[in-house]
């Protein structure tokens, strides 16, 4: 089955969106239809780069194959994402990696607001309830995370009709 990518620039999602702040891992979250990995834009090979905060994390729990079905989806735009299974993570669960870092490896409120659209445009495209979020390009995109909160809720804010659609907003708990 090919990969569905997903453009910012494309056209608006139609959704009705619930926001709910959660503290914890993302990787631990239960009942999701997806969870979403920011992510770079794809552009060098897997295997120069090293994951880390998020992604590291979700690699851990889902083994090598959405990885490997990452890599074949080819260079993405800012804010662009991909589709692909969970791995080991879930049989229910769909990964969204998010190309939410710009070329000098930096979250703007512009590329943060951009992947925010093209995650809503994907969730709507596999018909996903629930997505569960973390604070985009606050860890290695070096965004302040109150500036990334603020990011995400406002780009969320503009879908105000259609499918219904539920997101996690998942804040690391910084205790565990």
């Amino acid at each position: 089955m090919p990969l569905e990518r997903f453009d910012p620039a494309s056209a608006q999602a139609e959704a009705t969106i619930t926001i709910t702040s959660v503290t914890g891992d993302l990787t631990q979250l239960q009942d999701v239809d997806g969870l979403v990995n920011p992510w770079n834009r794809n552009y060098m090979p897997r295997w120069l780069l090293y994951p880390s905060g998020v992604s590291r994390a979700l690699k851990s729990q889902t083994g090598p194959d959405p990885w490997k079905e990452l890599s074949r989806a080819g260079v993405l735009p800012v804010g662009g994402c991909v589709v692909t299974d969970a791995g080991r993570l879930s049989a229910h669960t769909k990964l969204i990696h998010v190309a939410g870092l710009n070329l000098a490896w930096r979250a703007t409120e512009a590329t943060v607001s951009a992947s925010v659209h093209s995650v809503v445009r994907a969730a709507v495209a596999q018909k996903m309830r629930t997505v569960a979020m973390p604070l985009i390009g606050s860890g290695s995109g070096g965004m302040n995370p109150t500036s990334s909160r603020e990011c995400i809720e406002n780009a969320l804010r503009r879908y105000t009709s259609g499918w219904p659609l539920e997101v996690l907003l998942v804040e690391h708990d910084k205790a565990a």
